[in-house]
């Protein structure tokens, strides 16, 4: 997938690179008054002065990912974002450079907006799939033998698993995803037909007759066990719903509390009450193990 910011937007984004470059270059005793004046004081215009001065970092980190065919502009800004958050959570005590910090939080921020949108399909949010996705075409072309024309080797899964301490799995998942781009449903199959790829798709929903059968089987189970509960005591109902048709079954300690009785004697009176509704399902229909499961 690849997307091309339209005339306007490059004219922007250019203006913003040149007046981000042009901004003056921060001391180091500079950068920790205002990184201080900002954490102690909620100071905004030293805020606003230490950021200005690093945009050149986002800049520089979002080039490095321009060849995966997102705008460059979407780019610094999810950048400036990461910047954003690494001025908030920098702590000037700790004698680090504002620039070292916040580099890992630019280029975090940019690579999660890269996996997010690089294809509707995601990619991955697991640390292996990350690692692999923003280096499985660097370890490809370094390794000699790695791959041909069809794709990668064995040996060459197997020795870019090996670099990222991944699995051998994760490699060919990865290298799948990223070999086949999106397409739409409604592409042509050909170029010279008129079939798309959707009408290609099997349905796996159940068909109408198969819907009105599993109505019509629903309504006759619950019916019969209907019919099997008012044979019941309503003790024994009262059990039986509030062990076996609740969405959060009662403990049997928590319904003898409420009966009156002991954890025991529930688990006596539940048993006698699915003994009882057997027989009665079992009587009133031959289809008796079909429904079992609902009231066993």
């Amino acid at each position: 997938m690849s997307y091309v910011d339209d005339a306007y937007t490059q004219k922007s984004n250019l203006g913003y690179i040149r007046s981000s470059m042009n901004e003056p270059m921060l001391e180091r005793d500079h950068e920790f008054d205002l990184a201080t004046r900002w954490k102690n004081n909620g100071d905004e215009k030293a805020l606003h002065e230490l950021v200005r001065s690093y945009t050149r970092l986002v800049i520089a980190s979002a080039a490095k990912f321009k060849h995966y065919g997102l705008p460059m502009g979407d780019l610094i800004q999810e950048g400036n974002l990461g910047l954003m958050q690494a001025a908030n959570r920098f702590e000037p005590e700790r004698d680090v450079r504002f620039s070292t910090y916040a580099a890992w939080w630019i280029r975090a921020s940019i690579q999660d907006y890269i996996l997010r949108n690089w294809s509707i399909v995601r990619t991955g949010t697991t640390a292996a799939h990350k690692s692999l996705f923003f280096n499985l075409r660097r370890l490809r072309a370094r390794i000699d033998g790695a791959e041909t024309e069809h794709g990668l080797t064995s040996e060459g899964r197997e020795k870019i698993a090996q670099a990222l301490g991944v699995r051998i799995k994760d490699v060919e998942d990865m290298e799948g995803r990223m070999h086949r781009g999106d397409q739409s449903l409604n592409a042509l199959i050909s170029d010279d037909g008129e079939e798309e790829i959707g009408s290609f798709l099997a349905d796996t929903r159940p068909n109408p007759e198969d819907v009105v059968i599993g109505m019509k089987d629903a309504q006759t189970r619950s019916a019969w066990l209907n019919d099997a509960l008012k044979k019941l005591s309503e003790r024994e109902q009262h059990i039986i719903r509030e062990r076996h048709m609740q969405y959060e079954t009662v403990t049997l300690e928590d319904l003898g509390k409420k009966l009156g009785v002991s954890k025991e004697r529930v688990r006596q009176l539940e048993a006698r009450a699915m003994e009882k509704l057997r027989d009665s399902l079992s009587k009133g229909s031959k289809k008796f193990h079909d429904y079992m499961g609902d009231v066993a």
